[in-house]
This record gives C-alpha cells, sequence and structure tokens, in this order.
C-alpha cells in the first residue's frame, strides 16, 4: 500500500508551485482512480489543512471550507485508509528515533513513518528528503522526481 506525505498533498492541492503542482496532481489523480489500496496518515491531514490555510506561508491561502473539500475528494476514494497510531506505535516510534538518531522537530516525521510501518505501508510517497533516514523500514519515494505507477 502506498501512503501519501503533506507535501504532495500540498502540491496536489496549491497551483502557486507551477511543475510540482501538475506532477503531484497527476499522481494523487493515479492514486485516487487506482483499485489499489493506498492511504494517508492523520497526521497528514491535520498537516496539510493547517498548512494550506496558512496566513504566513501564503498571500492568498486556501480557505478552510476549500481545504476540507480537498480532503474530502481524497476520502471519497473507495481504496482510501487513513492511518492512525496503532497499539504498538510507541515502539515502533522509539526504535525508529534511536536508530535514526533523531530528535526535535525531526519527531514529527517519525511519527509518521511508525503509523506507516506499523500499518505495513510499503511506499510512502513525499517529497521530503528527511524521511530517507526511515528507508531501511520504509521505503520512500518522489512521485514528482520519477515516473511512478500505481
Amino acid at each position: 500500500m502506498i501512503a501519501v506525505d503533506t507535501n504532495i498533498l500540498v502540491y496536489a492541492h496549491r497551483p502557486d508551485y507551477a511543475q510540482l503542482h501538475a506532477l503531484a496532481l497527476t499522481a494523487m489523480n493515479a492514486l485516487v482512480n487506482s483499485r489499489r489500496p493506498w492511504a494517508i496518515p492523520w497526521p497528514c491531514v491535520h498537516e496539510f489543512v493547517g498548512n494550506v490555510t496558512n496566513r504566513r506561508i501564503y498571500k492568498t491561502p486556501t480557505s478552510l471550507a476549500m481545504a476540507l473539500q480537498a480532503v474530502s475528494v481524497w476520502l471519497a476514494s473507495d481504496q482510501v485508509q487513513l492511518l492512525h497510531e496503532s497499539p504498538g506505535h510507541f515502539l515502533t516510534l522509539s526504535e525508529l528515533c534511536v536508530d535514526a538518531d533523531i530528535c526535535g522537530s525531526q519527531i514529527h516525521d517519525a511519527r509518521i513513518a511508525a503509523i506507516c510501518v506499523d500499518h505495513g505501508v510499503s511506499q510512502l510517497w513525499t517529497a521530503d528528503r528527511d524521511f530517507s533516514r526511515f528507508h531501511a523500514r520504509l521505503p520512500v519515494r518522489n512521485p514528482l522526481k520519477s515516473s511512478f505507477h500505481v
């Protein structure tokens, strides 16, 4: 199962990112319209809504209604799953943090990675190279840099 990180959701939603927008939108449309299971970790949903509606990031932010509508469209896919912390989350999170020797704001990425690992995600789509530190347990791929197949 493929999971999608916040930045891919943001690029697919915000046309300000020009070429990245087109690539991310193509990738997301392929997932939404596929017959294969795919997922969004809950922290990425929260981060997406918080990011695209943020007046400090965008001169013209997305309205809350439009951000929630974008999420609703993704959630309307028959194959999407929302991923959350599992009962073993803390152990997985701890292992990822220790193995990658991370702390501080990097814990947020470790949280997303741990959620994905615990749910058996086979690949995380992200443009954030920081996730590469978890590659031993969570393969990552940037669908904006290479051709992809769902």
